[in-house]
């Protein structure tokens, strides 16, 4: 129960207020992220304090005033406890990542998925990976594969020097390989056509970029794992809509290929949904 917020204030809050809280909070590294309705704004800092009782480790609160936006996926975020600051040290999985949450993306909650693309990673294989902020998912598939290269792009210049950092920290310079940039362009001018797994988790752009994965992969065959968002009312299958957007984008395309799993990651919002599919591609 530490990770929900209802239960940590159920007995500081009125039950109307109570009613009104996001029961779920980030926690990186030593700083939490916590996002209060506007009507409660007021009552931040109480929120801030009793996590930070649970948490021990916690030094910082950080209040997120806006949704995930831009280009370099970042959300705006307001001082409440604590230490002032934004960056922290992040620990998952025997790794480490260093990540300022004001300048780059990362999200704890996706640590599964970083583990889940790890133990589907065969030796030798060449992986690419187009979205890759600060490095978590290519430097957990370093760390618990026995992957050969990981080519790792961000367009972000802020994420892009943290990642550079983690590879250090992480000791994986040998198998992780940063490059600055848009994906588009990096797949073109440099790796085209070299990796047996491309990597595309960026739901909002995503599909976009569908053709340029296709381009990324050795003529032979080769995996995509493709993470979308979608809003599925009541009776739709978020997964099924996923796919039939995906299967449309990759018939036009020419090629033969196989979806050989899709799954929610996560729900995002009431009816939004997170969702990869695993998509092997037989050229």
């Amino acid at each position: 129960m530490k990770k929900n917020l209802k239960f940590l204030l159920k007995e500081i809050l009125q039950p109307r207020e109570l009613n009104l809280v996001f029961k779920s909070y980030d926690v990186v590294g030593d700083i939490a992220v916590i996002r209060v309705p506007e009507t409660l704004k007021s009552k931040s800092q109480i929120v801030a304090e009793a996590i930070m009782q649970t948490h021990k480790h916690v030094k910082t609160v950080l209040l997120q005033t806006s949704a995930v936006s831009g280009d370099f996926r970042l959300r705006q975020l307001e001082w409440v406890a604590g230490e002032r600051k934004t960056a922290t040290l992040h620990k998952e999985f025997g790794c480490l990542f260093e990540v300022d949450l004001e300048r780059c993306y990362f999200s704890p909650r996706l640590s599964f998925e970083r583990r889940r693309l790890a133990s589907l990673v065969q030796p030798n294989e060449i992986v690419v990976n187009m979205f890759a902020g600060v490095g978590c998912f290519s430097i957990v598939l370093a760390k618990h594969s026995k992957v050969k290269k990981v080519f790792s792009i961000d367009v972000n210049p802020f994420a892009f020097e943290f990642m550079v950092k983690n590879v250090r920290l992480n000791r994986v310079q040998n198998q992780v390989i940063p490059f600055l940039g848009d994906a588009k362009k990096i797949v073109k001018e440099n790796l085209s056509h070299v990796a047996d797994r491309v990597l595309m988790p960026l739901p909002e752009r995503a599909y976009e970029y569908l053709d340029d994965a296709l381009m990324v992969l050795k003529p032979s065959c080769g995996w995509v794992h493709y993470y979308d968002f979608v809003h599925a009312g009541m009776g739709e299958n978020p997964v099924e809509k996923v796919k039939d957007k995906v299967t449309a984008k990759l018939n036009e395309s020419n090629v033969k290929f196989r979806v050989q799993l899709g799954r929610v990651v996560r729900a995002t919002g009431p009816y939004w949904f997170q969702v990869v599919l695993d998509v092997l591609v037989m050229g």
